[in-house]
Formats: C-alpha cells, structure tokens, sequence
C-alpha cells in the first residue's frame, strides 16, 4: 500500500486522470459484459399460444420482473430460466388453453340451470375435452371439435349424429394414418357416432380424407421391400453398413376393359338335320262313262289308258357354332408400375503396414451379387423398367444424438452456453487491452520516474541539477562521528537522504518530468 501511495503522489494530475478514467472503463465494461453474459441466450418459451393466453403470459413474466422478447407469434427469455418459468408459470395454470372441457360443468347449479342449458354445457364439455386430446399430438398445433347433436324428438325416425374437426399442422398435412385415428377417437368418444360421420378438416389444405394420400397405400409396401433388402445386405456387410431406400411407383387410375372376340375359322357342328322327300301320282285313262260303269257290277275298269308320276327330293342342314371369348378386366388403383432401388454400402478399412487406416475398395463381382441378391428380394423386373443402383462408398462417422452433460463445476447452476463463454472471453480481452495499453504505460512511467540513479561520485556530495526549476542542489548531510567509522553503501546513502528531504526530492522529480534536461554530448 505505501508503494502504490508513493506511485501515485508521483503521477501529476494529467497522468491521475487517465489512471481513474480507465479503472472506470475497465469496470464499467466487465459489469456490462458480465450482465449479458449472465443474462444468457434468449431461448424459446412459448410459441403459436392465442391472443389472449400469450397476454397473460408476459403479465406474468412482468410481475416476475423477467426480461423477454417477442418475436411474432413467440415469446423469448432466458434460456437459464426457461424451465424453471414454464413450472412456475404451469402452477398457476398458464397458458391457458382455450377449449375448456369438463371444468365448464362444475359451475352449473341444479336451481338455475335448465335441462336445455345443461346439455349444451355438456357438448361444449364434450367439444373442448377431445380438442385437449388432440391436442396432445406434437403434429398438430390447433384444434377445434364440433358435434351436431340432434334434439330430442320422440317421433322423428332418423336421428343421426355428426361431427368436424378442424385441425392446424406444426408441418405438412396429416396422413391417412393420422385422419383416420382423428375419426376414431372422435366417433368412440360420442355415442352413437360413426367414424364415416366424422369430417376432418385441415386448416390450410381443405378437407382430408384417406384417400388424399396417394403415396399412403405405398409406404407399406416400400417398407417392406426395404426390410428384406436391409435383411440381406447386413448379412454380408454387417449392421450399420448399408443404407436403401426403395421407390415404388404405382398406378393411380382405375381401368375397366370388356372384351369379346369372335373367331371365324374357328367352328363346331352341334346338330345336323337330313329332311327325304318322295311323291307318287297315277291318273286313269279318259273313256266315256256309262249305266254300266256305275252298277257294281258292271264293268268300271274301261280299256282306256293309265298315267303314273313319282317325285324324290332331299335335304340336309347342319347347325355350327362359332368361337366367341368374352372377358371383362377390372383394374384397381395400387399395380405395381416400376421400381427404383437405390443401395449404398460402406467401403471396409484396413490396417496398411505402417498402421495407418485405409479403405479397402469392394469388387465389382462382389457388388454384382449383391446387387442380385437385392434384385431377386424385391422381386425386380426389367422387362417392366425396374432399375436397381448399386455403389459403395465410406460412411460418414455417425454424429452421436443428444448433447453431452455439463459438468456442475464449470457451469454450476446452469448447462454449458457457448454465447456465455464467449462473452466471458470478450470481458477479460477487453480487460487485459485496457490494462496492458493504459494502466501500465502509465504505471511504469510514473515508476522510472521515482527511480534516482545513483551518483557517479560516492565520496562527493549529491548534487543534483534543479535550478532550471527553481530548486537548490540537494547537499549530504555532515559527517558523524558514527559515519566516519563506518562504510556506508552509495544506495544507502541516497535512501537517507530521500527520506530526510522528502519534499525537496518530489519537487525535483517533477522538474525532471516536465521539463527534462539534455544530455551532455547528445
């Protein structure tokens, strides 16, 4: 403490200045630093919330006195308090969710509630406990339910109950999956609902239903095909060392075809009719008749002359049947179109003879056969334009999920932030620039200055050059008794004589900083 009081007596009112004013900035900027650094990042607390939910949250975050942003539709702080804030802010029951469910039933009393309001509030219950449910998917980020109950009328036949639901994706639409699971769980919670009664509604691409996934019928089937190539590839080349991804191509249109084809030369007799025909005719001669012709016995036979005539004639008819092919062909969407598998196999390393690894380059009959082995898994068919590609390659290293623990004693209280350590690095950077070029330049020259070199002559009294400033030569004091009988060290000497005239010495000091006198011979 005495040599840094003698230090800065030593400093003239320039020099003190500067001194004090760069203590104050250095410490101005480690306390700035330092709050921002203890500040942390401005993480994620809630996003997407509802106009009225995302006001009481920053209520609640102003009456905790925690600083925040707002970045359109999401709320920042601290990424140190963000957990600790969604507990506190969960216990008080924040942030609440729109859709309220049974809750809205405990506030019905049986002396002013009717048997109308009561089934009212019981479908809004109803409505707002499955919004809550699907809500608890991560896929989708808003929901809404509505149910059209029908009244209750005693003679009407057909009583039927339908529902919608209105659903807003994190990303992407919902999957033929996934609308089919809403339909369920809606048509299961509501009695006498059927899942066809339920309309499911996406937000941003209209009404879904299954059959607006095209590719849903597919991934079934690729995931198949991929397992039975990934079956056989690790096999060879072991788990973790093939990668394939397999594309089927479907046809998507429905085709009717009806066909009937008729083959003229081709024929089959199935009946044969043979029709005979034979006529006979006789004609008498042309004599006259008389008495005698007609008594019974008389003589009809006349003398005269006889004509006969005979006709024969023949028919046959044979019936064929002709060849006919009738069919009728029915084609479903979901044939198989074409294939396309793409296979990626990691390259082996070896150890050379100096111990180095190298990659040792898999054959090409190697890469043929299993290339085959894929082909005959999937069931591949050139003839119908299935292509199948294989190469091998080395495998990025794996980069490992997750991060990696803390350690307490290097972050106590709170996980690693890199943002942290690197404003902790800018604070001692700007500190020791601070101190290296402004404090110590003037710490030294305030130093050099209180150093008196020693006199050339130590048996001669001190003299020392001030009358330029207006001040006497410093003279030794008298010899003693004592003195005389003793050797004393020039140092020594020079520190007695400082310390008896301590006023005199600052005043030459400060001639020698001011106005500093030229050497001889220079």
């Amino acid at each position: 403490m005495d040599s840094l009081g003698t230090l800065w007596s030593g400093l003239g009112k320039g020099r003190r200045a500067i001194v004090v004013a760069a203590t104050v900035l250095v410490f101005g900027a480690v306390l700035l630093l330092a709050r921002g650094a203890g500040q942390g990042d401005m993480t994620l607390l809630y996003g997407n919330l509802e106009d009225g939910a995302a006001g009481d949250i920053l209520t609640a975050l102003d009456q905790r006195g925690v600083p925040y942003e707002v970045r359109g539709t999401a709320i920042y702080v601290p990424s140190v308090r963000r957990d600790s804030l969604r507990l506190s802010l969960a216990s008080e029951g924040l942030p609440a969710n729109a859709a309220q469910g049974y809750e809205l039933l405990d506030g019905l009393s049986g002396f002013g509630t009717t048997s109308q309001m009561f089934d009212a509030a019981y479908w809004r219950a109803k409505e707002g406990e499955l919004a809550r449910t699907i809500l608890a998917s991560d896929h989708v980020r808003t929901a809404r339910v509505h149910i059209s109950s029908p009244a209750s009328r005693p003679f009407q036949r057909e009583n039927s109950v339908t529902a919608a639901v209105t659903v807003g994706t994190a990303s992407g639409r919902l999957s033929a999956a996934q609308v089919d699971a809403l339909r369920y769980l809606v048509a299961a919670a509501v009695s006498g609902l059927s899942p066809e009664d339920v309309s499911v509604i996406d937000a941003a691409g209209g009404l879904m239903t299954p059959d607006d996934d095209p590719g849903g019928a597919t991934q079934p089937r690729e995931q198949d095909l991929r397992a039975r190539a990934m079956r056989l590839l690790e096999a060879r080349v072991g788990p973790g060392n093939a990668m394939v991804e397999v594309s089927v191509e479907t046809v998507t249109e429905s085709e009717q075809i009806v066909e009937r084809r008729i083959d003229p030369d081709s024929r089959v007799a199935i009946s044969t009719e043979v029709e005979e025909r034979s006529n006979t005719s006789q004609d008498g001669g042309g004599d006259d008749v008389t008495v005698a012709s007609n008594l019974p016995t008389g003589d009809a036979d006349g003398a005269g002359g006889v004509s006969a005539s005979e006709d024969a004639s023949s028919r046959l008819v044979t019936n064929y049947e002709i060849s006919e092919t009738s069919r009728e062909v029915v084609r479903a969407p979901g044939a198989v179109r074409r294939l396309t598998i793409a296979v990626l196999v990691d390259e082996p390393t070896t150890t050379d003879d100096s111990g180095n690894t190298v990659l040792a380059p898999r054959s090409p009959d190697e890469l043929a056969a299993l290339g085959d082995l894929v082909g005959a898994a999937v069931g591949l068919d050139t003839a119908r334009g299935d292509i199948l590609t294989i190469r091998a390659m080395a495998f990025e290293p794996a980069v490992a999920l997750g991060t990696d623990a803390a350690d307490a004693i290097a972050a106590p209280g709170a996980p690693l932030d890199v943002m942290s350590l690197i404003r902790i690095g800018v604070v001692a950077l700007v500190a020791l620039i601070l101190g290296l070029f402004v404090v110590r330049p003037v710490l030294v020259s305030g130093r050099r200055t209180a150093q008196l070199p020693a006199p050339a002559d130590t048996t001669a009294p001190l003299q020392v050059a001030g009358a330029a400033a207006g001040v006497g030569a410093l003279a030794a004091p008298a010899d003693t008794a004592e003195g005389r009988s003793e050797v004393v060290d020039p140092v020594t000497r020079l520190r007695r004589m400082i310390d008896d005239r301590q006023d005199e010495t600052i005043q030459i000091l400060q001639s020698w900083i001011e106005e500093p006198q030229p050497r001889e011979g220079a």
